[in-house]
């Protein structure tokens, strides 16, 4: 495992200790709207089918099977992330009956990735930036490892702004949330999550941190009315 500094620890402590309900809550919480948005940032990854590609903040896997889902046998996925107990239940999805073992699990920070430079045609980050201690670090590492013209994607919460949805959703998201959470596994964790949106960056301060991290043009897309905000940098 590489180095992590003692917020990346505190982080991935608090993941692990979630890991076993992670997956049910993720599709409760999200109404089952989750699927849908690691779907539509795997489809703007390229090429179209094969290449390898590495995940991010992979957690159990659900982005990196969507990867090889969608790109094929022939895809190479590599999934790194701090919480080995997370990784360990993405590991036994990968490994189910018709699922070829093309992938690879490491720990390791995203501050500090394993990997040699150009290793990868995408590298993928979904709901897991805003968790990064040094997050220019982070953006940098993901650019160092990707080949010229490859895609860096982040999916990531975002605030929606002025109506009467972003009211709502503000209400479901600091008040409701926490309390399912914390009724069906470790309550911190699901206070956390709202305060650590809040706390990111809005996506136009994004995107140049992305751009000043080695990426050319970055696309901004708000997805469900902007709860959540879909990233594509081309490494230049």
């Amino acid at each position: 495992m590489h180095r992590m500094d003692e917020r990346n620890r505190r982080i991935g402590e608090m993941f692990s200790a979630i890991a076993p309900r992670y997956d049910f809550l993720n599709r409760l919480l999200s109404l089952g709207r989750d699927r849908t948005w690691r779907r539509e940032a795997v489809s703007r990854i390229r090429p179209a089918r094969g290449g390898r590609h590495l995940d991010v903040a992979t957690g159990t896997a659900d982005v990196a099977l969507e990867i090889r889902r969608q790109k094929g046998d022939g895809a190479y996925v590599a999934g790194a992330d701090i919480s080995l107990e997370m990784m360990l239940i993405g590991r036994e999805k990968a490994g189910r009956p018709g699922k070829p073992d093309r992938m690879a699990f490491v720990r390791a920070p995203c501050e500090s990735l394993p990997f040699r430079d150009e290793a990868f045609d995408s590298a993928s980050v979904a709901f897991g930036i805003r968790n990064v201690a040094d997050r220019e670090r982070g953006l940098m590492e993901m650019c160092r490892v990707v080949r010229q013209g490859g895609q860096v994607v982040v999916l990531e919460f975002s605030k929606p702004e002025g109506t009467v949805f972003a009211a709502l959703y503000r209400f479901y998201f600091t008040k409701v949330l926490p309390r399912i959470g914390g009724l069906l596994s470790k309550r911190s964790a699901y206070v956390y999550l709202p305060e650590s949106v809040q706390a990111f960056p809005d996506p136009p301060v994004f995107a140049e941190m992305m751009r000043a991290a080695g990426c050319g043009a970055v696309e901004v897309r708000p997805l469900t009315f902007g709860i959540v905000t879909l990233y594509v940098g081309v490494r230049t």
